[in-house]
């Protein structure tokens, strides 16, 4: 369980963040709407660890981010292009990281490929790629370590209709393994078709 509890975030006078407590359960997909600058990305960030929080805490199967550890352990991230090496091909960017933790071997890279479009034999460097390309590759970066929780920020952005299809099997087979997925996203077709729960943040709050 992921459990987000009166968390608060300030960055230049301006909280972004506003006593926001939620709770995230295993084998549910949770939708987070919101027009730009609401404060989705800035959740997303919070829970992932990449930012600190300045009231609140996140815990993860009890266990305090911050303080035992870091960063949200078994995550799965996709929020921006950031992190791919544009020089080499999508499966030795996903070589490279699988090094750091050790928990992913060449057969599961080019599965994770596989599952969302990708060709695992494709030796283009990454800058050769196309946007939805990009995004097909930041989407298997996200699932190829079998993460328990995803957190993923508009997913299917430039991705063609059979890519869509491609994603929302996949969400759908990962839900029914037990994972914790949140997704933040303007296309309504992404929330009504994949998501248990809808979240509503406005200026930095929680809409009830």
């Amino acid at each position: 369980m992921l459990v987000v509890d009166n968390i608060s975030k300030k960055l230049k006078k301006h909280m972004v963040l506003k006593n926001i407590s939620l709770t995230f359960e295993e084998g549910n997909v949770y939708g987070l709407v919101g027009q730009n600058g609401s404060g989705k990305t800035m959740l997303l960030r919070a829970m992932a660890g990449l930012i600190r929080v300045r009231e609140g805490e996140i815990t993860y199967d009890g266990k305090i981010l911050g303080k035992d550890f870091d960063f949200l352990p078994s995550l799965g991230l996709l929020i921006e292009h950031e992190g791919l090496d544009p020089t080499i091909s999508g499966f030795n960017n996903l070589r490279l990281l699988s090094k750091i933790k050790k928990s992913a071997n060449d057969k599961e890279i080019e599965l994770a490929l596989s599952r969302v479009g990708l060709d695992p034999k494709d030796s283009r460097p990454v800058k050769k790629y196309s946007l939805g390309m990009k995004q097909k590759l930041i989407i298997a970066q996200a699932i190829f370590e079998k993460p328990k929780v995803l957190l993923l920020d508009e997913p299917t952005n430039g991705l063609d209709d059979e890519a869509i299809e491609k994603f929302y099997q996949l969400i759908k087979e990962l839900k029914s393994n037990g994972r914790i997925i949140v997704i933040a996203s303007h296309n309504k077709k992404d929330i009504d078709e994949l998501c248990d729960s809808i979240i509503t943040i406005k200026e930095g709050s929680i809409c009830r």
